[in-house]
């Protein structure tokens, strides 16, 4: 089969022909692979950010946002069958873990990652367990929904921790209204009723929040002082909810001033430093949470809303064979939306 596969860091990935996963364990199930997300995560597996973490061997097959067709199941798999549409949740859990026992399953203790340190599904196949799966409504494709295995699914839970924050009257700013940004914008909007104002350096982002249920944009190009003053002019004092999808460059240190008194910034994109004095936390009382992907509960949830309408990705969508293309146009910002690679095509 056709693999898209790392064979050293520093060095674009190539397009391998390698053999084929089997099912051989009872709750395998081989996915023959619809469409694979490109996610910003894979330029750092590439440039070798996660090998300390991780430490996968290699070469190995990217690939962590993945939905296709089940191909064949092991002998102790019901809950689908050949032929089902599904979405693969990113982490092959345990299930007999503490954290997998209460639902956390994100925090698994005995869990691989496809794509980051186990061969991915940036490929014809994917061998996953049935703990992974999400049986698709009918009115789902693999193709639309690929990318919110990772990225949806972490802007879901991102949301979902402080849905209990915004209630009527409160505001949530989010910074950053890319491939996962977006998604957040569109979950607060079906799921909260807090006035949510977006800040982007993006005119098209921006215009992209704005028919998706942002009542407020603001130009993230602006200086520093002129954003977060007008920041502060749009929440009446700041912010209830900062969800910063960027973390880096000024970003932390503007979602910090941008929330008020008592509130929550919560750190979804990563790359820079929060440094803020622990008087500043004490007097203030804030709180700074962070956010890794979603639980299989939260993509099960996330799928839910996608089939009532309410979730949908802006795509652009590649051949499997035009990987680099698809990593050179996110890599330089010109990608709309998220990067989808269709095996086969």
């Amino acid at each position: 089969m056709k693999a898209v596969r790392v064979h050293a860091y520093g060095r674009a990935p190539s397009l391998d022909e390698v053999a084929e996963p089997r099912v051989v364990g009872p709750f395998d199930v081989l996915v023959e692979v619809g469409a694979a997300g490109l996610c910003r995560t894979d330029l750092h597996v590439i440039e070798g950010q996660w090998a300390a973490i991780q430490n996968p061997e290699l070469p190995y097959i990217l690939g962590h946002e993945n939905a296709g067709w089940v191909r064949e199941v092991g002998s102790a798999v019901h809950s689908v069958t050949p032929g089902d549409a599904v979405i693969v949740h990113p982490l092959v859990t345990c299930g007999l873990c503490i954290p997998c026992r209460v639902g956390d399953d994100s925090h698994c203790e005995d869990a691989v990652f496809p794509g980051l340190n186990v061969d991915g599904g940036m490929a014809d196949l994917l061998l996953t367990n049935a703990r992974a799966i999400v049986k698709l409504a009918p009115n789902l494709q693999p193709v639309d929904v690929a990318a919110l295995a990772d990225a949806g699914l972490t802007a879901y839970h991102a949301v979902r921790k402080v849905q209990p924050l915004l209630t009527p009257g409160t505001h949530v700013v989010v910074i950053g209204s890319g491939g996962l940004g977006h998604i957040a914008v569109q979950a607060l909007a079906a799921m909260t009723p807090a006035t949510i104002t977006v800040v982007d350096r993006s005119d098209a982002a921006l215009a992209l929040a704005g028919s998706i249920g942002a009542h407020h944009t603001v130009s993230g190009a602006e200086g520093s002082d002129a954003l977060v003053r007008e920041v502060g002019e749009i929440t009446g004092g700041g912010a209830h909810v900062v969800l910063d999808f960027v973390g880096e460059h000024s970003t932390p240190e503007q979602g910090i001033t941008m929330v008020r008194n008592r509130g929550t910034y919560a750190c979804v994109g990563y790359g820079g430093e929060l440094r803020i004095p622990t008087i500043e936390l004490v007097a203030r009382e804030i709180e700074v949470v962070g956010n890794l992907v979603g639980t299989y509960k939260d993509l099960v949830e996330l799928m839910s809303l996608t089939a009532q309408g309410k979730v949908a990705l802006e795509t652009t969508v590649y051949p499997l064979s035009a990987v680099n293309d698809a990593i050179r146009d996110l890599d330089s910002g010109t990608l709309v939306g998220r990067g989808i690679l269709v095996p086969g095509s």
